[in-house]
């Protein structure tokens, strides 16, 4: 097994009163959307979140390929959903994902995994110096080990685990807009009013095609 995606689907929106990944948009979870744009992309895919009560509600509805994990720890961070899914990862490649980018986009995951061949990773970085490790490939053992070190030391950002690895590529924001031009790959649903923006963004898709 080549390559391997692990979605972090734990966090509960209290601004929505429920999981963020299976809030519905375009009449779908949000889930099924990052889902569907990896699946062919992929040999395994797994979701993370931080209970089991989560697990029952994902498991019905993200479908019997793919693996539900629970957090291994109770202390919730993106860290610790990303290290609960590299102990379990299969692929020599880990794409990461969260459970909240509906308008992911397979052109710029596909380039991800194209220039990820003897990296430990590759993570998109803006011009400002901001990354993004959370839409990013990973040499899933060298960042298996580098979680658990970072964990070890009471660390919970990404940064922490990012910093401990050698030979990154970091991808400027720039090249990826050739691909994606408004960059809505990166678009994330925190609010009831970016949920609508979304809705828009997918209406005016479906009059392109």
């Amino acid at each position: 097994m080549d390559k391997s995606a692990i979605i972090l689907a734990g966090g509960f929106s209290s601004r929505f009163g429920q999981d963020k990944g299976l809030l519905p948009l375009a009449n779908k979870p949000l889930i099924k959307h990052v889902l569907d744009v990896i699946n062919n992309m992929v040999d395994e895919k797994i979701v993370v979140v931080s209970s089991k009560v989560q697990a029952e509600k994902f498991a019905k509805v993200v479908g019997s390929d793919v693996n539900v994990l629970v957090d291994a720890s109770a202390v919730q961070s993106p860290l610790v959903g990303a290290s609960t899914g590299l102990e379990e990862t299969h692929g020599e490649y880990a794409l990461l994902l969260p459970c909240d980018t509906p308008l992911v986009s397979n052109d710029v995951l596909s380039l991800l995994f194209e220039l990820c061949i003897n990296k430990t990773a590759v993570i998109p970085r803006w011009p400002n110096g901001y990354i993004e490790p959370l839409q990013a490939i990973y040499c899933t053992k060298p960042a298996r080990e580098a979680a658990k070190k970072a964990l070890s030391e009471g660390k919970l950002n990404m940064r922490s685990m990012v910093d401990r690895l050698r030979c990154v590529r970091y991808v400027s924001t720039l090249v990826l807009q050739q691909l994606d031009p408004e960059l809505r790959t990166f678009f994330n649903i925190n609010t009831p009013l970016d949920l609508k923006k979304a809705e828009l963004m997918f209406k005016r898709m479906e009059r392109k095609v």
